[in-house]
């Protein structure tokens, strides 16, 4: 298949044909289906950042639940997790495992990553939930985060944060086709 250019005229939804065939959405495309979502945003630009660490040290001041997603599979099933818990928790994954009928989870390849939301590590976001087509992945939100009302993602790169309004991600993930469910996950500490 010959190389798509992507053209900053065209609108995200010309491209959804060709999604299997895209790495990777560049960041305005995204902005772009947020904007034809009628989903409002703040935008927040700060230099790349691979870890929550990262992120607190490099980020200006954001508004929002600081969170971190972890995309995790379970192990001998066709199982996929991503969960949104904040930025500091340490999720105890055997047992959110357990809620899925599974013995573990484990986080996801780099590969995988790219193949499933289309980000490489230091990107995930939900927002990558447009790659996942088929419907694999399952979303979970830690109530911590939930509780707070503003989401803070990267919006499929991590060179800018994205806040985003509690209501208005339940609008993306019902354009996504993904449900969501809301519950303290079970963390290490």
């Amino acid at each position: 298949m010959e190389s798509l250019k992507i053209s900053r005229r065209l609108p995200i939804l010309s491209y959804l044909p060709y999604l299997p065939y895209l790495p990777y959405l560049p960041m305005d495309q995204i902005l772009s289906l947020l904007t034809s979502l009628s989903i409002p945003f703040t935008r927040y630009d700060h230099p790349a950042v691979f870890t929550c660490e990262e992120s607190e040290r490099l980020c200006p001041p954001m508004i929002g639940a600081h969170t971190k997603q972890l995309l995790m599979k379970a192990k001998g099933k066709e199982i996929y997790v991503l969960a949104i818990v904040m930025h500091d928790k340490r999720v105890d994954t055997k047992a959110l495992a357990k809620d899925f009928g599974a013995q573990s989870f484990s986080f996801v390849s780099p590969e995988k990553l790219k193949e499933m939301l289309g980000v490489t590590p230091g990107s995930v976001t939900p927002l990558g939930l447009i790659f996942d087509t088929e419907k694999k992945i399952n979303v979970v939100i830690d109530e911590g985060a939930w509780n707070i009302g503003t989401f803070l993602f990267h919006p499929l790169v991590n060179t800018a944060t994205l806040g985003i309004k509690r209501e208005d991600f339940e609008k993306f993930l019902k354009h996504t086709g993904h449900g969501h469910r809301i519950r303290k996950i079970p963390t290490m500490y």
